[in-house]
């Protein structure tokens, strides 16, 4: 599919971009403040942390989405990802929500994969360049990250269904327009309309080219593309909204300009907030610290695990940002939570939502199936566990394959498995009380191992020695 030619634009008269500065930071007009009001609905529960620009255009962003005048037009509304990886990760999940929220209100949205993009590599927020992709990388991690987009799209379709008429979710790769582009006439066509003074002046910009390492011009020409791909939507879908972190102004804003000065219509910016570890550094690829939305990275366990552990002054926040909760029923949680912390009720019921939006009903069932497992030593659980689920649930533990020989001991079964050292100290270790099996201390190390006790009905034995080291079997031929 070929990008819609230039000079077939309207070039409306430009009078310059409202400043970055000028971005929306407080509460909306009333006239967007009624029940069906997703921007006002949204800047409450702090998803929709600013808007730029916040006036001075023709069109102002309240009024593309008013129901109030009794006449609903739907609006298109897109977010870029770009595949530096084979997954999403809870750091996206927020723009994620915010599509799925105005997909909810009847608007339709746009998942913009940046397989084209990903090869120069976003400077926003970061101090040195990212490492380079080959395009086959890319094109890998595009293609599952399309997949997964679209797996999560499902599950908030078939599991948070409200009974309203909900827009559209596409999901898009900007390669399948950048693919045909030649790259003297993409810049003959493209270049013209950006002044360097406006790009150098960036933020991202300003903040790497102080830096030792400096930028590269690849990363510099990263918010041209961006932009482009605000207008090709623009042209293409109608698109007036592109939804980022708070670290995408500056890219928007170039956006915001190129459209404009092309078509001398108004497009806009939603920015929703970074989500940072306790430390206060921006969970991702990039810090080491991200929490993945794939099976194969971060299990539903561990996911699951993980908001589960949010400490009680944030557990509010994250559940109007991450969850479709009504606020008056967070409000009844955290009523809950008053009077007895430490059920840690919302904590609970956060964990069980993103765990649902991201991985499915199954999901869900499999991260509480694993928490009674591991945490509140649940030998039914342990019983029902799938080959994968110990696998995600015990990623470090050694796993061994063993033949039950007639007269199998404790002992036996613990050397076997390389779980204790050879001689006497081994054996201290279980008579002492180091051992369990099963979640059962084990002290005779000349016990016979008796199935249904020390084997499972699934033919498991969980061995652990000490307090954190653990050591799966799985027993043939029983």
């Amino acid at each position: 599919m070929a990008a819609p030619m230039l000079r077939c634009c309207s070039r409306a008269r430009w009078s310059g971009a409202p400043s970055p500065s000028r971005v929306l930071r407080s509460g909306l007009r009333g006239a967007h403040s009624g029940p069906q009001g997703v921007l006002a609905a949204q800047k409450a529960r702090g998803l929709f942390k600013e808007f730029f620009p916040e006036r001075g255009t023709k069109t102002e962003l309240p009024e593309l989405f008013d129901r109030g005048s009794g006449s609903f037009s739907p609006q298109t509304v897109y977010c870029g990802f770009d595949p530096t990886s084979d997954s999403l990760h809870v750091g996206h999940l927020l723009a994620l929500l915010g599509l799925f929220h105005f997909q909810r209100a009847g608007h339709n949205v746009i998942a913009l994969v940046g397989g084209a993009t990903a090869r120069l590599g976003d400077p926003s927020g970061r101090t040195k360049e990212r490492e380079a992709l080959g395009a086959e990388c890319v094109g890998a991690n595009a293609r599952a990250l399309r997949a997964g987009l679209e797996a999560l799209a499902a599950n908030h379709q078939q599991l948070f269904g409200d009974g309203r008429a909900w827009g559209s979710f596409t999901v898009l790769d900007n390669s399948a327009w950048y693919g045909q582009q030649h790259l003297v006439d993409f810049l003959a066509a493209v270049g013209g309309h950006f002044r360097m003074g406006t790009l150098l002046s960036r933020l991202s910009v300003q903040t790497r080219l102080k830096s030792p390492e400096g930028m590269s011009l690849a990363e510099f020409l990263y918010q041209v593309l961006q932009a482009y791909d605000f207008y090709y939507l623009f042209q293409r879908y109608g698109c007036r909204v592109q939804l980022g972190g708070s670290d995408q102004l500056g890219n928007i804003t170039s956006g915001y300009e190129f459209v404009h000065k092309l078509t001398g219509e108004d497009v806009f910016g939603i920015m929703v907030p970074l989500i940072t570890s306790t430390t206060g550094a921006k969970l991702g690829k990039s810090a080491g610290n991200a929490v993945w939305l794939s099976r194969e990275r971060t299990s539903p366990f561990e996911l699951y695990q993980f908001f589960l552990r949010q400490q009680d002054s944030a557990v509010e926040r994250y559940l109007k940002l991450f969850t479709f909760l009504p606020l008056p029923e967070i409000d009844h949680l955290m009523q809950l939570h008053l009077k007895e912390p430490e059920k840690r009720v919302p904590q609970k019921r956060l964990a069980a939502e993103v765990t649902k939006l991201v991985h499915g009903r199954e999901g869900l069932d499999s991260a509480k199936r694993c928490t009674q497992a591991l945490y509140h030593s649940s030998i039914d659980a342990l019983e029902v566990l799938s080959d994968q689920e110990l696998k995600e649930l015990f990623r470090e533990a050694s796993f061994s394959e063993l033949v039950l020989d007639p007269g199998t001991s404790v002992l036996d079964t613990c050397r076997k498995a390389n779980a204790i050292p050879d001689g006497p100290r081994g054996y201290r270790m279980i008579t002492e009380g180091g051992v369990s099996i099963n979640h059962r201390q084990v002290t005779n190390p000349e016990s016979v191992l008796v199935v249904g006790q020390h084997i499972l009905k699934n033919g498991l034995s969980l061995l652990k020695i000490g307090k954190r080291n653990f050591y799966v079997i799985k027993w043939l031929q029983l």
